[in-house]
């Protein structure tokens, strides 16, 4: 079963959310009904973002970059319209 790493941006505030999961419309559907407390209050949200992998291990591993300066500084430049 193949995992995913999705990046989702608010669309009240200016806040973005970064996890993995193995059900992606599960995960999704979760976040808009405000099921997920750390994420409720900033709903609704957009999917910016999805990257498939094929292991849990190369997809935390991914999650654990997108969460750092660097991995930040990505989507930022990515939202921008710019060069990876």
């Amino acid at each position: 079963m193949p995992y995913w790493v999705y990046v989702l941006s608010s669309e009240k505030v200016s806040r973005q959310y970064i996890g993995h999961t193995e059900n992606l419309q599960a995960r999704l559907l979760r976040h808009s009904e405000g099921i997920v407390f750390s994420t409720a209050p900033y709903r609704p949200w957009v999917l910016v973002q999805a990257e498939r992998f094929s292991t849990r291990s190369e997809a935390m591993r991914r999650e654990r970059f997108l969460k750092s300066g660097k991995g930040r500084e990505l989507l930022a430049r990515l939202e921008a319209g710019g060069c990876p």
